[in-house]
């Protein structure tokens, strides 16, 4: 399993507590290509695109307008994380359901 996320993300060392033989990718040390950031949307949509963050919020009105790969590119706390990836499949989020999905009890 990968865990696509940013180390300084609380969420995020919360999922690779849960899963410490998970492989991680902190998505600042490590971008993804264009094609792998367009898979992932491909396969988790407009949810992917974090509008609450204070990145978000930090963006111009004009840059807001731009194509959310090209924003998630250049600004990669604006991908709402974690990620993970799991025998071809793909889960955002902590939830619950998710935490369901991967096999994790609470």
């Amino acid at each position: 399993m990968d865990i696509y996320g940013l180390k300084t993300c609380d969420t995020c060392r919360k999922a690779q507590k849960a899963l410490p033989d998970a492989r991680f990718r902190d998505l600042r040390a490590d971008p993804l290509s264009a094609e792998e950031l367009s898979d992932l949307w491909q396969a988790l949509g407009e949810g992917m695109l974090n509008r609450a963050s204070t990145t978000w919020r930090g963006l111009s009105d004009e840059d807001r307008k731009k194509d959310a790969l090209t924003l998630m590119a250049a600004h990669p706390a604006l991908i709402k994380r974690p990620i993970f990836a799991q025998d071809g499949r793909f889960y955002l989020g902590w939830s619950a359901q998710t935490q369901a999905a991967l096999g994790i009890s609470r």
